[in-house]
């Protein structure tokens, strides 16, 4: 089959159907992305927190046309199929939520999240009406499209400072009758809080993967997805921050044991695979 004329979002969509969990990591750069395919994943998803701070900004530091760009170099990298993290997406308005779509399938993208997250510190998250009638007009443009698109909608009580439960959870019901495709409430701590999320809602649920869970016991509580978000790109600062500290206090170069081959990277990328 010509690998152009797959239809990536029919593709992704099928990771959903398929039984247990499967794990979407998320690069930063177009590196990273070719990294992470040669490894064996069956899909990517951007990080808005990871390409951020690769630019030296802060999370949602980033512009919206400038997202779409790193959207459209991260799709270009690889043959998997790729969802974007598009934080509010292009405005705030519903009508702002459609064109959000309209650009990343135009990216080629196989999907993306649009959150309901301001942006704004002081109100955080939109009310509950405007929120899902953002939902709603995003999914109509999904499913207006001329091929499969997976769109993902994100509840994000729980990393704004507002820990609610029932509240997220009604959010996500909302969500999916307004026809979202996949539901995502980052921040989820326990596996009970996992379990009753997805066992509140029919449509896939995507978990944040946090330290102690494992991708059974994610499973096993009902969920279709686990993304990375941005822990892989502060796991390698976190590296790094260990080899500043190794050389500046210790005088030592220990950390370079660990490193992967240079030659290996060198035929990775010379391939272009």
């Amino acid at each position: 089959m010509d690998k152009s004329s797959v239809d990536k979002g029919r593709v992704f969509r099928e990771l959903h159907e398929a039984p247990g969990a499967f794990v979407i990591p998320n690069p930063w750069d177009i590196g990273t992305a070719k990294l992470l395919t040669s490894f064996g994943f069956k899909a990517l998803a951007t990080t808005s927190a990871g390409f951020a701070f690769s630019r030296g900004l802060p999370d949602g530091g980033v512009g919206f046309e400038a997202m779409i760009h790193h959207c459209r170099e991260i799709a270009g990298a690889t043959e998997l199929p790729v969802s974007a993290d598009l934080e509010k997406g292009k405005g705030d308005s519903a009508e702002s939520a459609s064109e959000t779509i309209f650009a990343a399938d135009a990216a080629g993208l196989a999907g993306c999240s649009i959150e309901d997250h301001t942006g704004d510190p002081a109100n955080p998250i939109y009310g509950f009406s405007h929120a899902v009638e953002r939902v709603a007009a995003a999914a109509e443009a999904a499913h207006a499209l001329k091929h499969d698109f997976v769109f993902t909608a994100r509840a994000e009580n729980f990393l704004w400072g507002r820990p609610d439960l029932d509240d997220t959870i009604k959010r996500l019901q909302a969500f999916e009758k307004a026809g979202a495709d996949v539901l995502y409430a980052p921040g989820l701590t326990d596996i009970e809080s996992v379990r009753t999320v997805c066992s509140a809602v029919s449509k896939p649920v995507n978990v944040l993967a946090m330290p102690g869970f494992t991708v059974a016991e994610l499973a096993d509580a009902g969920a279709s997805r686990i993304s990375l978000g941005s822990k892989l790109t502060t796991f390698c600062f976190g590296m790094l921050q260990n080899a500043a500290h190794e050389i500046l206090e210790e005088g030592k170069f220990n950390f370079a044991r660990a490193a992967m081959p240079f030659p290996k990277l060198q035929t990775l990328f010379a391939t272009g695979k």
